[in-house]
């Protein structure tokens, strides 16, 4: 993040992930078919710009794809259709197959290549006037015609690798936009000098693997759409009668992708398990053309970075932790910090949430390596420059409310708070210059004589021609966040969402004074207020998303059950089924899981004539292997004869808190008492998918013949039709969402299961009636 200290002069930022150095970007587009090419015609938002690509089928086994470089009007573009059309009478014509809104990218298994693109998306929210969406809809296409195919497009393998990428459901938790660079943070947005292709080369890409034929071809990223897995959320809250605007977006790293028990911990690039950004971005609700001003915080969440794993058991719910201790210099751990001082600056505040007293070591190894690691880095690094490490036991005083557990955690978070700091800047139209004098003024409250001195002051001009801003902005950046707060426990899901809960609400205290909206010196959101219960359903629904995506269930929330003031004999029982779901799920439904994620990152390509993936073992077929090369020489059960008090020397709670030391000042490492309970934060459970959605089809659909006519009518038609994007109602209210899943495909997936335990699993039905 923003870690310089002098002030920046004003520039222009682009803004536009799809767009050409000339702000051109398309969202619309049509898709064709000769019995030679595909044809797509992709349009702009004003249907100015008009542009023609074509994708070779005659190739059985190559991708060839031409990008016209004329820029077409719309009779133009039509005119082109209908000689097309025409001159292919002979095969067939050309033949309308699909609209699209772009292309998620190209793949290729053991036969053909396939096009996947999105054919339905909805409007999920828009940061600064710039439309976010969700893929409602996809669908795959084999490029070369049936004519040219070989057996192997039909093979049984080349089936079950098709199965394998369809399992990966495009339409849950997966976001993107046209305008707006939305795998960056909103502060690394002002400051990003990235544009087109090396924003796909980022680690929250999703699809990176599957864009990058299209992108080394065509050497432009107008025809794909860079897709974000995890979570995005955005609702109008109200606070002291004023509307604001909260969003929360996670997104998750694509680099050691996978399961919960498949990755664990670190691989040898410093990459870690279920890394996880988390952003928080507060705006004023004004209306289009103000000015108004913007705050957003990150945090990050992540695995341990050390050499460690779980063997999936069907025998045992909680296996053993398995500790490699080759990495005697931790190698893979000092990249992992580096890598973190690189994207968000120093300081780099660590808070591990995991036991200090277990009756069987298993939690407490990796307290004690993860200690021994820290300190071991530190040593070479400046005293300033140290990682400000804290643990946090929150399973050591079971009989603590869990308001109080918050504010305990909300101390930890506001120390954290002042050191990192926060983004906070305002935005003026650049029709409104006159303005710009009294920037510090307008809509933001008077806040003159509240902003610190050491703050970052400088002017931005960005440009922005989104779809329903239209413009320039000046962006005055009063302040920036340098450095950020990593929150872990064992499997950073459950215990490790409470936490970033409470960073969120008291990160959301200090937006909102900065924003205006809170005029008090002494800021605090009482845990029981309005505005926290709509900030933690969100962090609720954001906890259990991920929970989902990594461990196979939603997360455990009791401490926010009893904030709530739920019957704790219904928390205790949906916790004990979220536990049982989130056992089968990891030992039945992981490893297929596993093996589609590496499919669609690239991970393993197959190849004619090499092994299956399913024929490999888990850490055969991607770039991330165990460390070492003898398993059993590498790994042991470390189980230390040390007793946990010998381990760890804590500090009482109330010492550290009134503690400098407490307060990151020293560098040191941190030892503080722990206040959790540990029926509130189990580490093992949850529930089953949560959205309605649709299959991505594996074949292509009814094609249908088009004359002249009826492709200029279709056409016209199209760019006539007014998509329904708008956002639902969201405000202060959490729309539930409902689960359909194809018991039909799941059976087909799973065959050696019943159709009953699988729902059970995937949907939490009752599995015994």
């Amino acid at each position: 993040m923003g870690t310089d200290s002098k002030p920046q002069q004003r520039h222009v930022i682009n803004l536009q992930p799809n767009s050409d150095n000339n702000g051109f970007y398309m969202q619309k587009f049509r898709l064709y078919e000769t019995r030679s090419n595909f044809y797509m015609i992709g349009w702009d938002k004003t249907k100015t710009f008009w542009k023609v690509l074509k994708i070779d089928r005659l190739e059985s086994s190559e991708l060839i794809i031409h990008e016209d470089p004329t820029t077409y009007s719309e009779s133009e573009c039509i005119d082109l259709l209908n000689r097309i059309h025409e001159g292919n009478k002979s095969t067939g014509g050309l033949k309308f197959v699909s609209r699209c809104y772009g292309i998620i990218g190209f793949i290729k298994f053991l036969g053909p290549y396939y096009i996947l693109v999105i054919t339905e998306r909805r409007k999920i929210g828009k940061i600064c006037g710039h439309p976010i969406y969700a893929i409602t809809k996809s669908e795959m296409f084999p490029v070369p015609n049936s004519t040219v195919l070989s057996d192997l497009a039909y093979s049984k393998d080349e089936n079950r690798y098709k199965k394998l990428l369809r399992s990966m459901d495009l339409t849950k938790d997966y976001f993107f936009s046209y305008s707006y660079h939305i795998m960056l943070s909103f502060q690394k947005n002002l400051s990003n000098s990235k544009t087109g292709l090396a924003l796909y080369e980022t680690m929250f890409v999703w699809n990176e693997f599957l864009t990058r034929e299209i992108h080394s071809q065509l050497q432009n990223t107008l025809w794909t759409v860079a897709l974000v897995y995890g979570f995005f959320k955005q609702a109008t809250l109200t606070i002291s009668a004023q509307d604001f605007i909260l969003t929360l977006i996670a997104r998750r790293s694509r680099h050691y992708a996978g399961t919960r028990y498949l990755k664990r911990g670190v691989n040898a690039k410093g990459c870690v398990a279920n890394d996880v950004e988390t952003e928080q971005i507060v705006s004023e609700d004004e209306p289009e053309g103000s000015p108004f001003g913007v705050s957003a915080v990150v945090q990050n969440r992540g695995s341990i970075p050390l050499f460690w794993s779980q063997e999936t058991s069907r025998l045992n719910m909680k296996p053993d932790i398995i500790l490699s201790r080759k990495d005697f210099k931790f190698e893979a751990t000092k990249l992992h910090f580096e890598d973190l001082v690189q994207r968000y600056g120093n300081p780099i505040i660590i808070l591990n949430l995991i036991k200090t007293h277990e009756k069987r070591p298993r939690e407490t190894i990796l307290r004690a390596e993860f200690a021994d690691a820290i300190e071991f880095i530190n040593k070479d690094l400046p005293v300033d420059d140290r990682l400000r490490f804290l643990h946090w036991d929150i399973n050591k005083h079971p009989r603590m409310k869990a308001t109080k557990a918050l504010t305990r955690l909300g101390e930890v978070a506001t120390n954290a708070l002042e050191l990192t700091g926060f983004l906070q800047c305002q935005l003026i139209p650049t029709s409104r210059t006159d303005e710009l004098l009294k920037l510090s003024s307008i809509s933001c409250g008077n806040r003159e004589g509240r902003a610190r001195k050491d703050l970052y002051e400088m002017d931005v001009e960005m440009n922005n021609v989104c779809d329903d801003l239209c413009g320039a902005y000046y962006v005055k950046l009063l302040s920036v966040q340098k450095g950020v707060l990593r929150t872990n426990c064992v499997d950073c899901l459950d215990r490790t969402n409470v936490g970033q809960y409470a960073y969120g609400r008291v990160a959301l205290a200090h937006q909102l004074h900065a924003l205006g909206f809170v005029d008090v010196d002494n800021i605090n959101i009482d845990s029981h207020s309005p505005i926290a219960h709509d900030l933690m359903q969100i962090y609720e629904e954001m906890g259990d998303t991920l929970a989902i995506q990594y461990g196979g269930s939603a997360a455990h929330n009791k401490i926010f059950s009893e904030i709530r003031g739920q019957w704790k004999a219904t928390t205790r029982s949906q916790e004990l089924f979220r536990t049982l779901q989130r056992f089968y799920s990891n030992a039945y439904m992981d490893p297929e899981k596993q093996d589609a994620i590496n499919v669609f990152l690239g991970h393993f390509q197959p190849e004619e004539g090499g092994p299956a993936l399913w024929e490999l073992n888990p850490d055969q077929h991607y770039d991330v292997t165990r460390h070492g090369s003898s398993p059993a020489a590498e790994r042991s059960r470390y189980n230390p004869s040390l007793s946990s008090k010998q381990f760890f020397n804590d500090m009482q709670l109330e010492q550290a808190l009134g503690s400098d030391c407490f307060k990151f000042q020293e560098g040191a490492l941190f030892d503080s008492s722990n206040f959790l309970d540990v029926d509130w934060l189990s580490s093992s459970g949850n529930s089953g998918a949560e959205e309605t959605y649709d299959r991505s089809s594996i074949m292509a659909s009814p094609s249908r013949d088009l004359s002249s006519d009826s492709v200029t009518n279709e056409l016209k038609a199209e760019t006539d039709l007014s998509a329904s994007d708008s956002v639902p109602g969201l405000k202060k209210e959490q729309t539930s969402r409902n689960i359909v899943v194809d018991a039909k495909e799941k059976k087909k997936t799973h065959r050696q299961y019943s159709e009953k335990f699988v729902r059970w699993v995937n949907e939490g039905d009752v599995l015994f009636p």
